[in-house]
């Protein structure tokens, strides 16, 4: 939200320096994102009225002016312009002016004819640009005067206001926060309610629960018109553009007080005015000139025969005050939040009222609001105002005292604070002292609790002042803290094995990338009540969809080797609702071609398991699995347990992401991953072998069906211990059967023995070797191939 430091001047005392406002907001919570210089402060810029235009001797799109800039004597100006006429009268540089881009004034010759100053156009002075040309002034202005004068100048604070505080979209909340947080006196342009009388129960609202409070005032015999020169300067102050005294006013009225109103025609009304739900079908012509599809999930304002205005959103171009408006039908309501903002979001619809409106307005300010608009129509258009019409009895907001204690004060901030000090912060915000405890003001709905005003003391009295302490005592690891560390050994496992990490969207569409993959039951997952947009309707069920979405974005971006990892919650109907994930995706080569000869490969199943291996630990095994929806699918199984699945994607599917290469992807609950490991997972280191290694190699036969892990295990379970490594380097079979029977097959291995004492004798290394042969013929029923 932008705000005029001028504008905030006239209702509080502000700080010195707009540096020394910016910390001040900016410690107390409000972020400034921008800072804008308005206005013109250049001395020798003046109002000068055209004398004379005569044709340039020597130069056809030049003119010869003189001029009269209130010094008693014409002043001589060459000028290119073309949409003045002698009379006007126009900004005019003296000799010894500096105009924006450090652009001097002097006396010098334009094709030989000499020009004293220069007639300036709106870009020319840093004002907003108008028509091409000079900037043409009002007839009434007195020559000689400063054009500092007319443009003051203005410096404008783009804010970030956060949605729960409301009451800072308005002038009246900023400069109430500002005195508050400097103590200073405020003079908030509040009118008197009593001197508006309230009719209830006239105006129909379909559904209280949707529109609580509903207001509407007729004002006969207004005469509309332009608005005075103030009220457009505080309109373009913050980027709004002056249309008509009557919205004028009602966006002032929204600046001023935070409250979105809006005014229609009473004569192109039909029938009494409506709160109702859209009809299925039914269409809405907007001020933006575009026609919205309706449905009943849409709350509108109608006539007997039309909608007149989309609630809390925008108003139509069929009932919108024009010049010849005489009567006007004034709103001012309250409108549920949530419902705004869904009716913003599914018709991409949003404007000034809806971004009030869906973060919450005061519902003590409706009738304010109304009130203070019709005075200032009354004074700038005329107009007799009727009685304020409501849909539903007003309701007198009563809020709970909340109760705040002294001690707990001190306990929190850790410093103590005067109960005088107390009563000043809480007063300046507003509240007001009830028995023992504070009544929170109807503008600031976020202050519920205790604590919500211990904070609103710390916010003035300021962190900085808040000693500090050490009282943290050791305290033995937690759950929390073994999980934390967990996945920092796994995120550098996985960088170590040159991936790299993607962090994706918690909400994803309705039917993610990846529920097919992995055969997650659409009952299981869990559904947004109130989505913003179609593709945020779900918590994510596994990470696979950012990933994938990742390796979409990044091949059409060109890359071709992608190595992604996440670590995130994932979600579930299912207890206890929340998991923690790892997941990586791969795809493209993992060996470029090259000149030397190397054809260069892609990542496929092998690379994967090997990369999984190496981030999940030794004791990562797999088994194949059952998945129709996969090309490859395999189950991950750690110290023998199950804690996720790896799989490759159709050609089609990946196709589908834009992937001409092989897509793999690979996921692990690090719940189950903790606990099938129980404490296990511990690196061990050893020192370096002192002494050689001896390898010996080992042919078997073995049927189609035996795994290499059911034989890794034979002879890791020997427990030889001159055994250190294994090695699968050959496998073998022959269709034809001629030189293996084709239900058979032929694996090599290469066995690595080594002594941590001393260096081994053959006879020993052949002892060794002989022992584990034996081994796996009688357990496995395996030929050996000498």
């Amino acid at each position: 939200m932008k705000v005029s430091l001028n504008w905030l001047r006239e209702l509080v005392e502000l700080p010195a320096t707009v540096d020394a406002l910016v910390e001040l907001l900016t410690l107390a919570g409000v972020e400034v994102e921008g800072i804008e210089t308005h206005g013109v402060a250049i001395p020798n810029v003046v109002v000068g009225q055209i004398l004379e235009s005569v044709q340039h001797p020597n130069a056809d799109r030049l003119s010869v002016c003189q001029v009269d800039d209130g010094s008693g004597a014409p002043r001589q100006i060459v000028c290119g312009a073309k949409n003045y006429k002698v009379g006007d009268k126009v900004p005019v540089a003296l000799p010894g002016a500096v105009l924006p881009g450090d652009f001097k004034i002097k006396v010098g010759k334009l094709r030989g004819v000499e020009s004293q100053g220069m007639m300036c156009s709106a870009d020319e002075l840093g004002l907003p640009k108008g028509e091409d040309g000079l900037l043409i002034l009002p007839a009434e202005l007195n020559t000689g005067t400063p054009i500092a004068d007319l443009y003051p100048g203005d410096t404008i604070l783009d804010l970030e206001i956060t949605p729960n505080r409301p009451d800072l979209l308005s002038v009246n909340g900023i400069a109430r926060e500002i005195g508050a947080l400097t103590a200073k006196p405020i003079a908030l342009t509040v009118p008197e309610l009593a001197a508006a009388p309230v009719s209830e129960n006239v105006i129909e609202v379909e559904d209280i629960e949707l529109c609580p409070l509903y207001s509407a005032r007729t004002i006969r015999g207004v005469k509309v018109g332009p608005s005075p020169a103030w009220l457009c300067k505080k309109l373009e102050s913050v980027g709004l553009r002056p249309i008509n005294n009557i919205v004028d006013i009602t966006n002032l009225v929204m600046l001023e007080l935070g409250q979105p109103l809006h005014a229609f025609d009473a004569a192109k009304l039909t029938g009494p005015v409506q709160v109702r739900l859209a009809q299925e079908g039914e269409q809405f012509l907007a001020l933006n000139a575009k026609t919205y599809p309706l449905n009943p999930r849409h709350l509108v304002i109608a006539d007997s025969k039309r909608v007149l205005a989309i609630a809390g959103v925008m108003g139509g171009e069929e009932s919108g005050v024009t010049e010849s408006t005489e009567t006007i039908v004034l709103e001012s309501a309250y409108f549920q939040p949530r419902n705004i903002r869904r009716t913003s979001r599914e018709l991409s619809l949003s404007s000034d009222s809806s971004y009030r409106f869906e973060r919450g307005v005061d519902p003590g300010g409706v009738l304010v609001a109304s009130q203070r608009a019709t005075e200032l129509i009354r004074q700038l258009a005329g107009g007799e105002a009727g009685p304020i019409e409501t849909g539903a009895p007003v309701a007198v907001l009563e809020t709970p005292p909340i109760g705040l204690r002294q001690e707990r004060i001190t306990r929190l901030l850790g410093v103590e604070v005067s109960p005088d000090r107390v009563n000043q912060i809480l007063t300046g915000f507003g509240l007001t002292k009830s028995g023992t405890g504070w009544s929170a003001p109807s503008f600031r709905s976020d202050l519920t609790r205790e604590v919500d005003l211990i904070e609103e003391i710390a916010r003035v009295i300021g962190m900085e002042i808040i000693p500090a302490r050490t009282q943290a005592r050791f305290a033995a690891a937690s759950a929390t803290d073994r999980a934390y560390d967990r996945a920092m050994t796994l995120r550098a496992a996985a960088v170590a094995q040159g991936l790299h990490e993607a962090r994706s969207l918690t909400l994803v569409p309705a039917i993610p990338l990846g529920v097919a993959f992995t055969q997650i039951a659409e009952a299981n997952l869990q559904r947004v009540k109130n989505p913003m947009i179609d593709d945020q309707v779900v918590l994510r069920p596994n990470l696979l969809h950012g990933l994938l979405k990742a390796v979409r974005d990044n091949i059409r971006a060109g890359a071709k080797s992608i190595r992604l990892f996440e670590i995130g919650r994932v979600f579930s109907n299912r207890a206890p609702e929340e998991f923690s994930h790892f997941a990586a995706v791969v795809s493209g080569p993992i060996s470029e071609r090259s000149w030397r000869g190397g054809e260069g490969s892609d990542a496929d199943l092998y690379f994967l398991k090997g990369l999984v291996t190496s981030v999940l630990g030794k004791e990562t095994t797999f088994e194949p699995d059952s998945n129709p929806a996969l090309a490859l699918a395999l189950k991950v199984n750690v110290a023998g347990k199950p804690v996720g699945f790896l799989g490759q994607l159709w050609p089609a599917d990946a196709r589908n992401l834009d992937a001409t290469a092989p897509v793999l992807f690979a996921e692990v609950d690090l719940g189950a991953f903790e606990k099938a490991l129980q404490g296990g997972g511990i690196k061990r280191f050893r020192e370096v072998a002192r002494f050689p290694a001896v390898t010996r190699d080992i042919a078997l036969v073995a049927p189609l069906d035996v795994k290499h892990a059911a034989i890794e295990e034979v002879l890791r379970a020997a427990n030889e211990p001159l055994l250190t490594h294994i090695e699968l380097f050959d496998i073998f079979t022959d269709p034809s059967g001629v030189k293996l029977a084709v239900e058979r097959k032929s694996l090599a291995y290469s066995l690595t023995y080594r002594s941590s004492e001393k260096t081994l004798t053959a006879d020993e290394v052949n002892a060794a070797h002989g022992r584990l042969k034996e081994r796996l013929q009688r357990e496995l029923k395996l030929s050996l191939r000498e």
